[in-house]
C-alpha cells in the first residue's frame, strides 16, 4: 500500500469533499460520476482518497497509469483520459485489468484495435471523443456520421470487448471561462441527440473539468473530470 501522511490525507479529503458537494448541488439526483484526475501525482495521494472511499480516478499517460495500477488496489475504476495513440492501445487494455473506461476513443480503427486486444478480460467502457471546438490541436471525431459509424460497429457482434458508454469532449478554454452557456457543450448535446436518434442509444456525456464542471452538469454532463482542484497544482511533466 502506498503510504501518505495524515496531513496530506486530510488535505485531499477536504478538497475532494468540496468538489463532491458542488457536484451534488448541481446534480441532486446523484447521477453524475466525479472522476478524480490524478495525473503526475504520487500513488500515495490516490491511496489516501481510496481509503476515504473514492474509486474513480483518471490518468493521462499510459505508462504512468500502468505503474499506478500495479501498485494500488484492484477495485479502483481507472479512466484513461489522455490522448489515445494507436501505439499505446495494447499497453492500456492488456496491462490494466481494472481499466474501467477509455474516454478518448477518436476513431473506428482504434476502437477495433482496443476490442481485439481486450479479448478474454472484462469489458471496458468507452466514450467517443468529439472535437466540439474545432481546434486543430484537439483530437476527436469531427462529424456525426463518423460517430454513428463507430457506434454501430460497437453495437455489432464483431465487438466483444468494449461497452459503449457515451460521448466526451474537451471544450475550448474561452468557453470554459465564459460564465455563460458553453457552446462546445451545447454542440456535444446536439451530437448526442443525433446519434441517439440514429442508433437507438441514450449516451452519457463526459464533459467538464475543474473550471467548468458545474456548467457542464447544468448542460447535461453525467461524468466530470476534476484534477487540480482536488490534488493541487501539478509538477511539470518530465
Amino acid at each position: 500500500m502506498a503510504t501518505y501522511t495524515p496531513e496530506r490525507a486530510t488535505q485531499l479529503k477536504e478538497a475532494y469533499s468540496v468538489i463532491a458537494n458542488q457536484v451534488k448541488q448541481a446534480d441532486p439526483s446523484g447521477k453524475v460520476t466525479l472522476v478524480a484526475v490524478s495525473k503526475l501525482k504520487p500513488a500515495s495521494d490516490i491511496q489516501a482518497l481510496y481509503d476515504a472511499g473514492v474509486r474513480h480516478f483518471g490518468e493521462n499517460y499510459p505508462n504512468e497509469l500502468v505503474d499506478k495500477a500495479q501498485q494500488l488496489p484492484q477495485d479502483i475504476k481507472w479512466h484513461f483520459i489522455g490522448a489515445l495513440q494507436s501505439g499505446n492501445v495494447n499497453t492500456l487494455v492488456k496491462k490494466i485489468p481494472n481499466l474501467y473506461a477509455i474516454e478518448t476513443v477518436d476513431s473506428l480503427k482504434k476502437a477495433k484495435k482496443a476490442s481485439a486486444s481486450r479479448q478474454g478480460q472484462d469489458k471496458i467502457n468507452v466514450f467517443l471523443q468529439y472535437n466540439t471546438s474545432g481546434e486543430e490541436q484537439k483530437a476527436g471525431f469531427t462529424s456525426v456520421d463518423e460517430v454513428v459509424e463507430c457506434v454501430k460497429w460497437l453495437q455489432s457482434d464483431e465487438n466483444t470487448s468494449l461497452e459503449l458508454k457515451g460521448l466526451m469532449t474537451i471544450g475550448s478554454f474561452e468557453q470554459s471561462v465564459s460564465g455563460e452557456e458553453n457552446k462546445d457543450f451545447a454542440t456535444l448535446v446536439d451530437v448526442k441527440k443525433q446519434v441517439d436518434s440514429s442508433c437507438g442509444t441514450d449516451l452519457d456525456l463526459s464533459m467538464g473539468m475543474s473550471h467548468d464542471f458545474v456548467q457542464a452538469i447544468a448542460q447535461g454532463s453525467t461524468n466530470v473530470r476534476v484534477g487540480s482542484s482536488i490534488f493541487g497544482a501539478r509538477p511539470p511533466k518530465n
